[in-house]
């Protein structure tokens, strides 16, 4: 008896359907320490998340599964809403408004198109959005994680879970996957619009650009997403008219005792407080959607640090989350990947049956 999926039922001959899978990290399911332990220990199992040898990291994780969920919980705690996870909730706008521009823009391109969200941990989780899409039929498959700027520890840990899934199935589907965008002119038009107007509202300050951290020992062995955050600050700086000494990089979200990503944004915010740049603009175009990092940690926590530290004022500039122009940059990302198959110009898929029957009568003449 085979283990494979498949649809027995499944019509062959059919012009199938492109999905367009969007994967963004996760969230816990509700914010009380039962439901953040398990999304804890779903994340911090992941071998691209902490690669040290299962048999040290376990019962270190162990101790950290213990002790951090209670105080993560109360985090989430200050961010939910009455309809759940903020993360959750611009993700799923983020998709439903691009699947109706993808439905809208180009109805002869975009025909067939069919874009399902997925959370790399916590629900929907991966194999039940692809669950889905095979379901509808899906012959071919684009994968984007909302992560523009690539690191093994996020984008391919997505690479990971849909390759595992796959693995499971009877027929594959044509697969391309989406490595980052950091250097999208789109993107960073977004991003510097958004600062900009910010600025309008606000009044111009200096700009710190705050990127999640990673294990430094990552970029030591060759991830590129130091270099890649630090390309996508440098180009909007540009497109916003900044000199060198107007902006500036920081990490934050770190974790344990081994050095992480420098200069750390906890560290930094006191010394520009106590400093010459008392007013501060913050951004986080790592992140495609507020979530935890975003609201809770740079929001309220830092905010609260920076100006307790002797700093005047303190805006956040809010994530793209499911605005116009995130909608559009990420559908004209995907009309590019998806060239040469039949969605990207509207061609009639071939009927393989109808090809049969037209050889055949050739073949008897």
């Amino acid at each position: 008896m085979s283990g494979y999926i498949g649809l027995p039922d499944f019509k062959h001959g059919g012009a199938g359907q492109l999905g367009v899978l969007l994967v963004n990290l996760g969230t816990p399911d509700n914010p009380r320490a039962p439901g953040v332990r398990r999304f804890l220990a779903q994340f911090l199992w992941d071998r691209r998340v902490v690669e040290l040898p299962r048999w040290l990291w376990w019962p270190i994780l162990r101790v950290i599964l213990r002790i951090r969920p209670a105080r993560s919980a109360h985090a989430y705690q200050q961010i939910w809403t009455p309809q759940g996870s903020p993360l959750m909730l611009h993700s799923r706008e983020l998709a439903a408004r691009l699947q109706a521009m993808l439905d809208t823009a180009q109805p002869a391109a975009a025909s067939g198109m069919r874009v399902e969200l997925a959370m790399t941990y916590g629900s929907p989780s991966i194999p039940q959005a692809l669950a889905r899409l095979r379901a509808a039929g899906m012959r071919r498959l684009l994968v984007l994680p909302l992560y523009p700027q690539y690191s093994a520890t996020t984008t391919a840990s997505v690479f990971d879970r849909v390759t595992s899934e796959l693995q499971r199935w009877r027929w594959l589907p044509e697969l391309r996957f989406v490595n980052g965008y950091h250097d999208e002119p789109a993107y960073l038009a977004a991003i510097a619009d958004s600062i900009a107007r910010q600025w309008q509202a606000q009044g111009r300050k200096h700009l710190l650009f705050s990127f999640h951290g990673m294990p430094k020992r990552y970029l030591l062995a060759g991830d590129p997403y130091y270099c890649y955050c630090m390309a996508t600050a440098r180009q909007v700086g540009q497109q916003l008219g900044l000199a060198a000494t107007d902006w500036s990089v920081s990490f934050q979200s770190q974790v344990g005792r081994a050095e992480w990503l420098r200069p750390y944004t906890d560290e930094v915010l006191p010394k520009f407080a106590a400093g010459t740049h008392r007013d501060l603009t913050v951004v986080c175009p790592g992140f495609a959607v507020d979530n935890l990092e975003t609201l809770e940690e740079i929001q309220l926590r830092n905010r609260a640090l920076f100006l307790r530290s002797g700093g005047q004022s303190y805006d956040y500039v809010p994530a793209l989350n499911a605005s116009p122009e995130h909608v559009a940059l990420l559908a004209d990302l995907i009309r590019r990947h998806i060239q040469g198959w039949p969605e990207a110009t509207g061609a009639a898929p071939v009927d393989s049956s109808a090809r049969e029957r037209a050889l055949r009568a050739g073949a008897s003449q």
